[in-house]
């Protein structure tokens, strides 16, 4: 979800045709010296990310009721506006195994980093519940996600699908070449965020993340439901990439999808070289 820049190369490099730029690409993403960065970016992102989404229910019920429900779907919207724009060009800032699956399905994301990428979502997403409970109790069900009341499992997990199918066709089409959105991508994927869950939150809680449900189950150790948070996303994000198939074609969001660590270490590494020249 990071968004897309001109790379130092290509600046070199003017007459770099859109492939070669791709593969480019693709050779700095398998510098396996940087993998670590880009889980810890995934971690601290996801733990972020859940942090506020599920605080927003453990502050409520410590506070008498002073978080508002628009309030507590803002939030997460805004905080993945911030995590993408501050980090997003590390890891591409997935912080949700289904965005991390679409990707690789749409070919813009290798398969063998995608175990990875979700180890590290799930395990954000446990600590920050771990240090709400750890701060306030375990109170609010940690902000865990679940069917509201009357709403059956079915019901919940049909909301999560066309939810999710929403929100990850707006992240695979502003990551796309095509649409050459930059920055501005961040804004329309915490909107789509915030508009979610304002009108939907009372339905299934407006998860569409696996690792958002997982770390409020976990730690309180029920998982009655949470099959309903990870069929209904990631169904959702393989329609979501059907979708962008028919409207874009081939996928063209490698960028967005796998980040731009290795060119910005090799930019501050010129500019470092430059600075000692002049010295």
């Amino acid at each position: 979800m990071s968004s897309q820049e001109i790379s130092p190369k290509q600046k070199a490099n003017p007459d770099l045709s859109p492939l070669a730029s791709l593969e480019f690409t693709r050779k700095n993403f398998d510098d396996p010296s940087l993998e670590w960065r880009r889980l810890f970016s995934e971690v601290l992102g996801t733990f972020l990310l859940v942090l506020v989404g599920a605080g927003a229910g453990v502050v409520n019920a410590v506070s008498n009721n002073a978080i508002s429900r628009a309030a507590a779907v803002t939030a997460p919207g805004l905080m993945v506006l911030a995590i993408i724009l501050f980090m997003g060009a590390i890891s591409g800032a997935h912080l949700n195994p289904a965005v991390s699956i679409a990707f690789a399905v749409r070919g813009d994301f290798p398969w063998r980093r995608v175990p990875g990428y979700i180890v590290a979502q799930l395990v954000g997403a446990t600590l920050a519940c771990l240090l709400l409970w750890g701060m306030l109790g375990k109170v609010g069900m940690l902000g865990a996600t679940e069917p509201g009341p009357g709403i059956s499992a079915w019901q919940a997990l049909l909301m999560e699908f066309v939810l999710t199918t929403g929100l990850v066709s707006t992240i695979l089409g502003t990551a796309s070449r095509a649409q050459n959105l930059g920055p501005i991508s961040a804004f329309g994927v915490g909107a789509y965020i915030i508009l979610a869950g304002l009108w939907s939150s009372p339905i299934s809680g407006a998860s569409m993340n696996p690792a958002r449900s997982f770390g409020p189950d976990l730690v309180l150790w029920n998982f009655s439901n949470y099959w309903v948070y990870v069929v209904g996303p990631i169904a959702g994000a393989l329609v979501a990439v059907g979708i962008a198939y028919i409207l874009r074609g081939r996928g063209s969001g490698i960028e967005a999808a796998q980040g731009r660590l290795a060119e910005i270490i090799a930019e501050k590494s010129v500019q470092s070289d430059k600075s000692a020249g002049t010295t």
